[in-house]
């Protein structure tokens, strides 16, 4: 894929053109209080030890939102005991979900705790998941990105972004966590779900590392890309002509462009700038309205991935902030 969307120079200076409604933090926070309310102590129980030896793995189950269970792992370096470590809080791509502890053992290796998040209604893709979505009736097009969407109440990814924000303090209530140093991290919708959980959670997250990061600048990714996951909505709207209205006000109650006004952590995101996935402009659009400490990484020939070489940076980046 070449290079399709606004020069480094532009993208340096973009801002997302979409407006932020006004009851934005009351809405969320109305969110976030009723799935307190609705909340169940999370249950941890001792995994496949016969698998991973010394190395400490949970199967955990919590309450997001409406109190649903979300499944998740939590796992430990070999011999931290019971040792307060910093932790790093997971999410996952589109289309898959937790996947197996073995897929997150990078962390533990380096001396983190990790807790990752399965993703409702999702999982089979590419990794699996366990995660049912409670879902809403009405018409949608195939995948998540349409589902609920004429409403930001019975929105699907309003849905996830509570479970990511429940995660991050189910994470920080664990035993052997360090509350005052929790970190989260993703790519694609994993990396969209790390800004939600940054802006929700506030200064009780410290580290916020963003990949490629999807669900950002909603309005101009839908009229830019036509590759999924932003394809479903537009493919949806263009039959759906009647709910193109409310779909797109609904989208500005979860947009992690306008999210990320809020996020306080130390912030460490990627670009590739051929990614005709989550195109460039959408991601500058999140990053360029973070006011914390941040830096963005430049992919200039890179598509919707990172190269492995990243890895080692996030792990410096949590380093030294961590």
């Amino acid at each position: 894929m070449p290079w399709f969307d606004l020069s480094e120079r532009e993208l340096a200076l973009y801002r997302t053109e979409t407006a932020e409604p006004d009851n934005l933090d009351l809405w969320w926070k109305s969110r976030l209080e009723e799935a307190r309310g609705g909340a169940l102590p999370p249950v941890l129980t001792p995994y496949a030890a016969d698998a991973y030896g010394p190395l400490a793995v949970w199967d955990v189950e919590f309450s997001g939102y409406g109190g649903d269970r979300v499944r998740g792992w939590y796992i430990r370096p070999a011999g931290s005991g019971v040792e307060s470590l910093p932790t790093v809080v997971c999410f996952i791509g589109y289309g898959g979900g937790r996947g197996l502890p073995s897929e997150h053992t990078l962390l533990p290796a380096a001396g983190y705790a990790v807790f990752v998040m399965d993703t409702r209604g999702q999982g089979g893709r590419w990794t699996v998941g366990t995660t049912p979505d409670s879902g809403f009736a009405g018409p949608e097009y195939p995948g998540v990105m349409t589902r609920g969407i004429a409403s930001p109440e019975t929105y699907y990814v309003t849905r996830l972004m509570v479970d990511a924000a429940r995660a991050v303090e189910v994470a920080a209530s664990l035993d052997g966590v360090d509350e005052t140093r929790i970190a989260v991290s993703g790519g694609s919708q994993g990396g969209g779900l790390a800004l939600a959980a940054a802006a929700l959670n506030g200064e009780a997250v410290k580290v916020c590392h963003a990949d490629v990061p999807f669900l950002c600048d909603f309005q101009r990714a839908i009229t830019i890309t036509d590759a999924e996951p932003y394809s479903e909505i537009s493919k949806f709207l263009a039959q759906q002509v009647d709910l193109i209205p409310a779909a797109l006000d609904t989208l500005r109650y979860v947009d992690g462009a306008l999210l990320s006004r809020r996020i306080t952590a130390t912030s460490l995101l990627s670009v590739g700038l051929m990614d005709d996935v989550c195109p460039p402009s959408t991601v500058y659009a999140a990053y360029n309205e973070i006011t914390a400490p941040k830096e963005m990484v430049v992919f200039p020939f890179t598509g919707h991935a990172t190269p492995r070489v990243h890895d080692e940076r996030k792990l410096r980046h949590l380093r030294a902030n961590l």
